[in-house]
């Protein structure tokens, strides 16, 4: 067994025994509100200094995973926050408990207008539906290896291994079946197309080597429509890399693309 496996186990198990969440060490040196938001799992991390022009973002699927981002973005006095609509795979429920969420945390916290958007993997799917159909309250999105077609993942229709449980679920969640699927358009790809043409800037991070969620069938397909639609956006590929981890292990470039879009949108 390797070194950093070892290591993992042993925090995991420690974890279990003194009560304390992963996400709480990882956010140890801020406030956490944990909370249900229509029955869905909620979180807002405080910063320890907040900005004054109130900036947030929202972070989409595997909460505390690789934080460097979130930690470097609550320095600069950006709120994180999240709730949990994975199961959803981005359908219109999802997007209007998104809508919900929004209000709420405007009025709640006193945030901006605008949001920096983070998905990672399936969170992908909100992150770029809903801001299609909000363009006017996001900043910048930051997707890292996200699912942008849902025939790849968690279809597996091409050449990605797909996920059955999760594509039972899926379609179920869109009303479709295995062939009206193949026809439906509601997904990043073409939906980022409404992004684009807004001028919000986005930037994607994903291993070159996923077999998950791979590139060609996600991330590339979904730059050649927001290029042609005019849009602007970023690609850093990690070599070797698989679905996982996510992030960059330094993650300034992603840092100064955000800020950057921020005081660019001004």
């Amino acid at each position: 067994m390797n070194i950093p496996k070892l290591l993992f186990i042993l925090c995991f198990s420690f974890s279990l025994v003194s009560g304390v969440s992963a996400q709480q060490r990882i956010f140890d040196a801020y406030t956490i509100r944990n909370f249900s938001f229509q029955g869905h799992a909620a979180k807002v991390v405080f910063p320890n200094k907040a900005n004054e022009n109130g900036y947030w973002v929202w972070r989409a699927r595997f909460w505390g995973h690789e934080p460097q981002l979130d930690k470097a973005l609550l320095e600069k006095g950006f709120h994180v926050v999240y709730v949990d609509v994975s199961d959803l795979y981005g359908n219109e429920e999802a997007v209007k408990i998104w809508d919900d969420f929004y209000a709420y945390c405007r009025k709640e916290f006193n945030l901006n207008q605008k949001v920096v958007l983070e998905g990672m993997s399936r969170g992908g799917l909100i992150i770029y539906n809903w801001a299609a159909k909000n363009t006017d309250k996001v900043f910048t999105i930051y997707a890292d290896a996200p699912v942008c077609n849902i025939k790849s993942w968690p279809g597996g229709l091409y050449l990605g291994k797909g996920s059955p449980s999760d594509w039972e679920k899926c379609l179920k969640a869109y009303g479709l079946n295995a062939t009206t699927v193949l026809d439906f358009k509601g997904i990043p790809i073409f939906n980022s197309i409404a992004v684009a043409k807004a001028n919000i800037p986005v930037i994607h991070v994903f291993g070159e080597a996923d077999d998950v969620v791979p590139v060609a069938e996600n991330t590339a397909l979904l730059a050649e429509e927001f290029k042609k639609a005019g849009g602007k956006i970023k690609l850093i590929g990690k070599p070797g890399v698989g679905h996982h981890p996510h992030s960059l292990e330094d993650p300034t470039p992603i840092l100064e693309f955000i800020l950057e879009s921020i005081k660019n949108s001004r």
